[in-house]
């Protein structure tokens, strides 16, 4: 079978490139198309665009970038006619999937989309549009399942992906770990500003305006694949600080606490059981606009799939040095660690268990034999 599958971040190049995995498992003879990253690119196939041509963050980043967006638009859409796939796969990234789904099913092609658009914080309007143009929507967030039934949609809820991806990891140990990047016996405070350029810019300075309140400790920054080290020493200066390329998972292995910027990695830290304090800044016009359409009560992952705020969520003004450093003190309290660690336990039972990469290709592969 030919598979041609989008993906846009480093999030979807790793779910991405398990499933794709998963479905050779299935299909040994299965040929892959991709827009992904190296991890997509390791498994095989071709890689089409890597996800750093098109890494944009928020409403004016992609105003900006708007005759770019279409031009790519336009180009994917001449070479999935080329390719002529059996299947189109979309991972996340709704802003760019969502278009390519509606073009893709006027012209017949199967669509299937992995990891949901999350229509359920705004504009839950495009629901309709989602069940006109996509053929299977196979869902990992547990609330998924239900909102999409209120609408008349039949979903996959498969589990997250995550708790595979973890498991099948393999780790350095921490004596390693630490010895190969020159780091001390101080417990750790691990940084995660995200992985884009524009919010990295926004998180990390904040971030380390409290290391010197916290001595005791040492903070190592979690670079990103995306990203070259020469970008996040230009925000160190003076500061002492490690910067990690492409080892988060190590690193919050060991860690003792954590900064995280709102997204995927609030809920791959709370899976490493590491307690956190969730950051998010976006420019003015960003923010408002977002602001006004977004209708949750929580930004993070694992607040919103427990319903509660399970983890501190620093937002936009009250992203500060003070208020970091409080909540970061909180945090390094053993009882209060304690009962947050519980709570991932509850988050991570609710998240299905291991086999979501599986159970997805076997869907897929299941629906393109019937």
């Amino acid at each position: 079978m030919k598979y041609y599958i989008i993906a846009g971040e480093a999030s979807g190049d790793l779910h991405g490139s398990n499933l794709m995995k998963a479905l050779l498992n299935k299909d040994v003879s299965a040929n892959f198309r991709f827009w992904g990253g190296d991890l997509m690119q390791a498994v095989g196939g071709e890689l089409v665009v890597h996800y750093k041509e098109r890494s944009f963050m928020g409403f004016t980043e992609v105003l900006m970038n708007l005759k770019k967006i279409f031009g790519l638009m336009s180009f994917c859409k001449k070479d999935i006619e080329a390719f002529q796939p059996d299947v189109i796969i979309f991972i996340d990234n709704s802003g760019f999937n969502l278009p390519i789904a509606k073009w893709a099913k006027s012209k017949n092609y199967r669509t299937n989309y992995y990891i949901s658009p999350q229509v359920w914080a705004s504009r839950a309007s495009r629901v309709q549009k989602i069940k006109r143009d996509i053929d299977d929507m196979f869902v990992i967030l547990p609330f998924e399942k239900a909102f999409y039934n209120n609408y008349g949609y039949e979903v996959n809820f498969v589990g997250h992906p995550l708790i595979d991806a973890i498991q099948n990891t393999t780790f350095d140990s921490e004596t390693y770990f630490k010895r190969k990047h020159n780091l001390s016996d101080k417990p750790i405070i691990a940084l995660l500003p995200g992985s884009r350029k524009q919010e990295i810019k926004k998180m990390l300075g904040v971030m380390l305006s409290v290391v010197d309140d916290f001595k005791d400790y040492q903070f190592v920054i979690a670079g990103a694949p995306s990203q070259d080290l020469s970008f996040y020493q230009s925000f160190l200066k003076e500061n002492q600080i490690t910067v990690v390329q492409n080892e988060t998972y190590n690193l919050l292995k060991i860690a003792s606490a954590a900064l995280v910027t709102s997204g995927t990695a609030t809920l791959e830290t709370a899976l490493f059981k590491v307690p956190q304090v969730v950051c998010y800044k976006a420019n003015f016009i960003s923010y408002h606009i977002a602001k006004r359409i977004i209708t949750l009560k929580f930004i993070s992952l694992v607040n919103l799939i427990m319903n509660q705020e399970i983890v501190k969520e620093l937002i936009q003004h009250d992203l500060n040095s003070d208020k970091l450093k409080k909540h970061l003190g909180i945090i390094l309290d053993p009882d209060y660690r304690k009962k947050m660690i519980e709570n991932y336990n509850i988050l991570e039972e609710k998240l299905g268990g291991v086999g979501a990469s599986k159970l997805t290709a076997h869907l897929i592969y299941k629906k393109l034999n019937v």
